[in-house]
């Protein structure tokens, strides 16, 4: 199933419910790279920036069922490969959704890549990006589903993912940050989820040499760059069987479908929706004060100044990260009470790519 070309997906749109009300936009961060020192070296002219997320694992799901078996446990409509132009394979499109269970909750959150068939004799396959520490659990779940389908799920270890950012918002607006292809399996897509997110590459190999004026970016970097923006990832943004979908902002993250067929807890999804109120979100919050040497703990109460509860503090990097908050709550000061008996004051923002309202 190797694809042997540039692959590239569509732009993410700005699809969701309306939103009713606006505070001031993310601060727009540029991406830093290259030294031991987080923050001290900027771009020095590189494009893009590319990171290795060794974190990231990939599942293939293969055979004649293989897409109505999806569509039965993911929120989302399958990303279907582009048409093909004569002899060039055809560009593989990525996608985003999640796994739920039956209540509703969320349990892995995945990008999915709908790979070319190169010839008529394939039959359909997808590729599943996951959080690397779920990659079993992930596997079993889709075993439990797969009674009398013919489908095989097989992890891909050969595969690394690599997440490309642009370093101006020029790149953003439409660049590709590939050079020519050579002789190798190379996966090229749009991040679904938000423009600000850039581009997803799958490739077989390990130093990478195909981003086009690029430059290795530091982990560190692209964890800020996703917290600041609002974008989780992972089990300790989503934390299994405890996050809810909407309240994590998959609408906006153009991760559902409301009108594909029936899934595994589309229930509760569906119902929410369809009511409107979704009283608490993931917002990107920034941290000042003294911040403790282990930093926050997840799931500490975030209170307002009369002391009231906001909401949760989920994960972060340094000073920024992600918390669920009563969107009633985040216009006034916000603080988080540490072990240590201090206070760490927080900020809570709403990304500038979020839909806004219309009524």
């Amino acid at each position: 199933m190797a694809a042997a070309a540039l692959l590239r997906g569509a732009v993410p749109g700005r699809s969701g419910p309306a939103w009713q009300w606006r505070l001031r936009a993310t601060p727009r961060c540029r991406l830093v790279h290259g030294s031991g020192r987080h923050g001290d070296d900027p771009t020095g002219g590189a494009a893009w920036a590319y990171f290795p997320l060794r974190e990231r694992a990939l599942l293939r799901v293969r055979g004649p069922d293989s897409a109505p078996f999806l569509l039965g446990l993911l929120t989302n409509e399958l990303p279907l490969p582009g048409p093909a132009n004569g002899a060039t394979p055809p560009p593989a499109r990525a996608g985003y959704a999640h796994f739920l269970n039956v209540q509703g909750r969320t349990l892995y959150d995945v990008l999915v890549y709908g790979l070319p068939e190169c010839d008529r004799s394939e039959v359909p396959a997808f590729l599943l990006e996951c959080d690397r520490a779920v990659l079993g659990a992930l596997q079993t779940h889709l075993g439990l589903y797969k009674i009398r389908r013919k489908v095989t799920v097989e992890p891909r270890p050969e595969l690394c993912v690599w997440s490309v950012l642009p370093c101006t918002p020029v790149e953003a607006c439409g660049a590709v940050p590939l050079r020519e292809p050579a002789e190798r399996t190379t996966i090229l897509a749009r991040d679904p989820r938000t423009g600000c997110m850039g581009w997803r590459l799958l490739t077989q190999d390990k130093g990478l040499a195909l981003v086009s004026g690029g430059q290795l970016g530091d982990l560190w970097d692209y964890h800020r760059h996703r917290y600041m923006h609002g974008v989780p990832e992972g089990v300790h943004d989503l934390p299994p069987g405890v996050a809810l979908p909407l309240e994590s902002n998959l609408a906006f993250m153009n991760g559902v479908s409301f009108s594909k067929g029936c899934y595994i807890g589309q229930e509760l999804t569906a119902r929410t929706h369809h009511m409107g109120v979704i009283r608490k979100r993931l917002f990107p919050v920034r941290l000042s004060g003294p911040l403790p040497a282990g930093g926050i703990t997840p799931g500490a109460l975030v209170l307002t100044e009369s002391g009231q509860a906001a909401g949760k503090y989920r994960a972060g990097q340094g000073d920024v990260g992600l918390a669920l908050l009563r969107s009633e709550k985040i216009k006034g000061p916000l603080h988080i009470r540490t072990s240590e008996g201090g206070q760490v004051a927080l900020t809570a923002s709403v990304p500038d790519w979020w839909p806004t309202a219309t009524k």
